[in-house]
């Protein structure tokens, strides 16, 4: 008697398929997001004054009047705003590397701008603990949370004593440096005021991140 051959089972292969996740962050707009504010500190770097100038002690001397301490800061800053801009921001580096629960804090709340907002892709939606955020409930949670870490922690009166000790340096350098043996241009002479160069920086910096963000909505 023959021996039936065993009956084989049909086998069914399920393919699996792998649904890429969309990455967290539009890598090319913040390249070029980077790029350029890159680009806006190489800028004005290169307008800087050599360091030399500005420590020339042979240059200090005690102003008589405080009209004339005025015309020194503004003379000064016209021609040593880059150099000036520069230290502010040396001592407000200062501070918060002094400071490391504000400078966490800080560089959580720029973080959590940067990867929950203003380069995450708008569609999927965000979702945090299972709950569904719309990107006017995004941005208002963000608003909230960058008024209490601002105001309500450390970090404020960390950078609002860090500009006031740079600001008193930059007047104090600015009203005891001679400024009649450095050379003036007109459009240097012109310069508008104390935070121009800065608000030229953080407009162009503004207007890149608005078309970053025009481009992901």
């Amino acid at each position: 008697m023959a021996s039936s051959s065993p009956s084989v089972l049909p086998l069914t292969t399920t393919q699996t398929t792998t649904i890429e996740s969309q990455p967290p962050i539009a890598t090319p707009a913040f390249r070029a997001f980077i790029s350029h504010i890159t680009d806006t500190i190489r800028t004005g770097l290169s307008h800087r004054r050599p360091w030399t100038e500005l420590v020339d002690r042979s240059a200090f001397s005690k102003p008589e009047s405080l009209s004339e301490s005025t015309l020194r800061i503004r003379k000064n800053y016209a021609y040593f705003r880059v150099n000036y801009l520069s230290c502010l921001a040396a001592v407000l580096a200062v501070s918060l590397l002094t400071n490391p629960f504000a400078l966490l804090l800080l560089l959580a709340l720029l973080a959590a701008w940067l990867f929950l907002y203003l380069f995450r892709p708008s569609d999927p939606p965000l979702v945090i603990f299972g709950r569904t955020f719309s990107e006017r409930e995004t941005l208002g949670m963000l608003i909230v949370s960058s008024i209490v870490v601002i105001f309500l922690t450390s970090v404020g009166s960390v950078l609002i004593s860090a500009l006031m000790v740079g600001i008193a340096i930059v007047c104090a350098h600015g009203a005891f440096r001679v400024p009649e043996d450095l050379f003036l241009d007109d459009q240097e002479t012109a310069a508008p005021g104390f935070l121009s160069f800065l608000t030229a920086s953080a407009t162009n910096t503004a207007a890149s991140a608005a078309t970053v963000v025009a481009t992901r909505v």
